[in-house]
């Protein structure tokens, strides 16, 4: 039996070679550096260990919509801007399309893609009623003031229309947007909506402030998922998590949250990299003072109770688990190659470069995937709109607990699916949420 942590387990030829057939009838330029391809790649091998039917690897390849839209912008100097947004509706076999909202200047078509096949498969593993999509617009948010961030948001909302909607696609916060994007949303949804289901209308997204039907425990929840997926798979790694030590790429939301609720469990943060820089601290740093610090600056560089370090330091930190929670395909080989870690689990989406992984398991080292580590966001987010549509506030301690439950059990079938299929944990994840996709669709068949 092959035990969860094996690193020498591989996917089989025949899922590469079943992977590139694909790609060559759906007429896709062959670019192994392609994120999107790179996903679709794991998710077809993973199809093809389970003998998925060629129909169904069909569609699983590509999105069901892919919607672009371009719309104008006031400035604050009087002049108009041309924005381009995105929302990719991959699938939604399982219940309504359900994904982030990224406001970043590398937005692009491929990348949001890849983010909702990654938004399926989590949904599918995670066993919600609902399916996978992301978008976002191609912008710095932090070069725009409150007002150009509100109207750019409101005009987003309106120029999706009923691409988006309570019972079709709920978008949530991702990367450069927050609670208070999620409320202009709403807000600009409900004023547009059908004034007879207005009532509706603040489940149109997630991650929304407390006081406009929020959930408590939204903000922790990603980094509180990826703790509670710790605590259930460490100990088969002889990791106990007091006195577990762990770095982090990306001092945001989901780093900081991790951060501080690994250090309540007594684990010890050694080395920080984010935009501005990297630090270390073998003692131990402050995960609390600094959250603090990075509020006040803007991130980690000059934070007076550690050392800055270069790149290569930060990644030759030798520590229990290494955890990336910043962008996509930050870790490449070169990255890999330097790191010293046990464990590296996956706070970001796709952080990790099949190069970079495939060296790793060859070295010895687990990695847990972001389809299984980072779905506790998706997770809460459910249990928002769930709230909304039925009219409930549920208290932080019923939050965890069901979240807890929900990671624990996700974790135990990506650990069964290792053993049956005898592969990495990232085709175990892909196979777990694949087995639920490819039953309903043998219930449901294809229409008509």
């Amino acid at each position: 039996m092959t035990s969860m942590a094996s690193p020498t387990a591989k996917p089989s030829d025949t899922g590469s070679h079943n992977t590139t057939a694909i790609f060559k009838e759906l007429g896709f330029r062959i670019n192994d550096h392609d994120l999107y391809q790179q996903t679709i790649s794991s998710v077809l091998t993973a199809a093809a260990m389970l003998e998925l039917p060629h129909h169904l690897q069909l569609i699983l390849a590509q999105p069901k919509n892919e919607i672009m839209v371009h719309f104008p912008v006031k400035m604050d100097d009087g002049e108009f801007r041309l924005f381009k947004g995105y929302r990719v509706q991959h699938n939604n076999i399982l219940g309504p399309y359900k994904g982030g909202m990224r406001y970043h200047p590398t937005v692009a078509l491929d990348d949001i893609k890849s983010l909702s096949v990654l938004m399926t498969m989590k949904c599918s593993l995670m066993r919600l009623p609902l399916g996978g999509a992301k978008g976002g617009v191609q912008v710095d948010p932090r070069k725009l003031s409150p007002g150009e961030l509100m109207r750019l948001t409101r005009r987003f909302t309106s120029a999706l229309g009923s691409n988006i909607g309570p019972d079709h696609d709920i978008p949530a916060p991702d990367m450069g947007t927050n609670a208070q994007i999620m409320a202009w949303m709403a807000d600009t949804y409900i004023n547009f909506g059908d004034a007879s289901r207005r009532w509706l209308g603040m489940s149109v997204v997630t991650g929304k402030p407390l006081e406009f039907g929020g959930c408590l425990g939204r903000d922790k929840a990603t980094g509180q998922g990826l703790v509670f997926v710790l605590e259930e798979l460490l100990p088969e790694l002889n990791i106990p998590l007091k006195d577990m030590t762990f770095s982090l790429v990306g001092y945001g939301n989901v780093g900081s949250w991790t951060a501080k609720l690994l250090g309540v469990r007594g684990s010890r943060l050694k080395a920080v990299m984010d935009h501005t820089g990297a630090i270390r601290c073998d003692s131990g740093i402050d995960p609390v003072a600094l959250a603090q610090h990075v509020e006040k600056t803007g991130g980690v560089a000059g934070y007076a109770k550690a050392d800055a370090i270069d790149t290569e330091t930060f990644y030759r930190t030798q520590v229990d688990v290494f955890i990336p929670a910043a962008l996509e395909q930050m870790i490449d080989l070169p990255q890999a190659q330097l790191l010293q870690c046990r464990v590296l689990a996956e706070a970001a989406n796709a952080p990790t470069t099949p190069p970079a992984e495939r060296y790793l398991l060859e070295k010895g080292v687990a990695v847990l995937p972001a389809i299984l580590c980072n779905s506790g966001g998706v997770t809460v987010s459910y249990f928002e709109w769930k709230q909304n549509r039925q009219a409930e506030t549920w208290d932080a301690e019923t939050v965890d607990t069901h979240l807890k439950k929900h990671m624990y059990a996700a974790a135990q079938r990506v650990k069964l699916a290792v053993h049956r299929y005898g592969c990495d944990m990232r085709t175990a994840a892909y196979c777990a949420a694949l087995e639920n996709i490819g039953k309903v669709y043998r219930i449901r068949g294809i229409f008509p």
